[in-house]
């Protein structure tokens, strides 16, 4: 006796071109964002000069450092415009706002006049364009997470989730060429007059690249059927902590988890090296640089041991090795010699990499469609601004009040012991539906039991809608005339 096999999850549905330019879609805006971050981080020093009063180059530099520094502060605000924006209009629209906005920011930006042409003007505008890009920047790994994840087929998810991090790999290392390149192709004075301002207009046609082909996509599957079942949240923002809270606090502790790794290991590290360790600066530029070379070969790999062994196999073990190596891997650092500094460095950037191959696609399966990329881009930004910016700052301190070198290894101790408790609470999410029950629960169409079926095999709770007698057209049909709030 043979049965029918259950109708195939929706992103199964979709072609392998239409796979194919969603990835460079979802990919392309965090390239531009990471290379616009890291760019203007490693112009800080000349950025100063121009924008601010020479009379005082320290309390320059510490001023472009700040205005880098309200661009962390503002993300929060730009996840939940854009989050709640996603949630109820649909991904593409967040993602190709944020990524004009980001586009339009740097244009200006690039094309600043600084101090000596328009005064205290020039530094007012500047910290005008990063508000613009924090903003933008805000929406711009929820939007791009959620997008991924809901286009890419079940069995493939994590692969395909994984090109996120690959595109703000590969904007770091584009942005380090960049700049040496620039070195390279002037001296010091002629980048203070004009050249600094050439990384900043070549990011432009890029964005304008990605906008273009933002555009030109459609949403994804699980978005455009909540727009058929009429259950797209109108309140997104309160949903996510009224219902989705428990989802919310996961994320935010495995984010946490990320983002301070990633910075200490591909930021502060960098200063690390040069300043307590002793390398120069050619050295640990280049460790950076190899670190982040091997990020881009490791990341998808850890995406595909995901989707074989399960998100929680993958994380676990990658928080373990954070937890139990970090400190002796610093202590190797220390020795000063060539292979120590390279095991040491690549060490550290494997853990990191595995963790970036795996963390978006986890906390998109945690949340359901109505409050995915609100929940996502909140906890994202909420934790970037609060504990991965600082981190530099604190580590810093730390070193000073100690002087205790050791001090960035306890640090990194602390943040794996942070993953293995986050990753513990989480459930198994590798293959679960995008469409959960709560996406179901106000639908205003009859659900056919088939597609219930499909999207939770093991779900005895269906919504009531379901149990009904389903229309013989498909759930876009049979429109109930009670519309539930949400």
């Amino acid at each position: 006796m043979s049965t029918a096999a259950p109708p195939p999850e929706i992103s199964e549905l979709v072609s392998k071109k239409s796979l194919r330019k969603s990835v460079v879609a979802g990919s392309i805006g965090v390239l531009v964002h990471w290379f616009d971050w890291a760019v203007y981080a490693y112009l800080a020093g000349t950025i100063a000069v121009v924008f601010f009063p020479e009379s005082n180059s320290t309390a320059g530099l510490l001023s472009a450092f700040a205005v880098f520094a309200v661009s962390f502060l503002v993300r929060p605000i730009g996840a939940v415009i854009f989050g709640r924006l996603g949630d109820r209009l649909g991904r593409k629209h967040t993602l190709s706002i944020v990524i004009l906005a980001m586009a339009l920011a740097t244009l200006v930006l690039g094309l600043l006049p600084g101090y000596d042409t328009i005064g205290i003007l020039a530094p007012i505008l500047l910290i005008a364009t990063r508000v613009v890009q924090g903003l933008a920047a805000g929406g711009e790994f929820g939007s791009a997470a959620a997008f991924l994840g809901e286009f890419s087929p079940a069995k493939h998810r994590g692969f395909g989730v994984s090109w996120l991090e690959f595109g703000s790999l590969l904007g770091f290392l584009l942005a380090s060429f960049t700049v040496v390149l620039l070195n390279l192709a002037f001296d010091p004075q002629q980048i203070i007059d004009w050249a600094w301002r050439i990384p900043f207009l070549i990011t432009v046609p890029l964005g304008l690249i990605g906008l273009y082909i933002r555009r030109k996509i459609e949403d994804t599957p699980e978005f455009e059927q909540l727009k058929e079942l009429e259950t797209v949240s109108h309140a997104p923002v309160r949903e996510v902590f009224q219902r989705n809270w428990r989802e919310f606090l996961q994320t935010s502790g495995m984010e946490t988890f990320m983002n301070v790794t990633f910075y200490v290991v591909l930021v502060y590290l960098l200063t690390y090296q040069e300043v307590y360790i002793g390398f120069d600066a050619g050295r640990a530029a280049l460790l950076s640089t190899l670190a982040s070379a091997l990020g881009l070969i490791i990341v998808p790999f850890a995406g595909i041991a995901s989707d074989r062994l399960g998100r929680k196999p993958v994380l676990l073990t990658a928080a373990i090795a954070l937890t139990v190596l970090a400190v002796p891997l610093f202590m190797l650092m220390q020795r000063g010699e060539e292979w120590a500094a390279f095991v040491s460095t690549l060490g550290l950037a494997l853990i990191l990499a595995i963790i970036l191959g795996t963390h978006a696609v986890t906390v998109v399966e945690l949340f359901p469609t109505r409050t995915r990329q609100t929940g996502l881009s909140t906890a994202y930004a909420l934790t970037a601004a609060l504990f991965a910016g600082p981190a530099p700052y604190v580590l810093t301190w730390l070193l000073g009040v100690t002087g205790d070198m050791l001090v960035p290894g306890y640090f990194l101790l602390g943040v794996g012991v942070i993953g293995v408790v986050t990753v513990l609470t989480l459930p198994e999410t590798r293959g679960t539906p995008l469409i959960k029950a709560q996406d179901l629960e106000t639908a205003t169409v009859e659900i056919p039991a088939e597609v219930l079926q499909a999207l939770h095999p093991t779900d005895s709770a269906a919504p009531a809608a379901a149990t009904d007698s389903p229309p013989t057209g498909g759930p876009h049909h049979t429109t109930h005339t009670d519309r539930s709030s949400s």
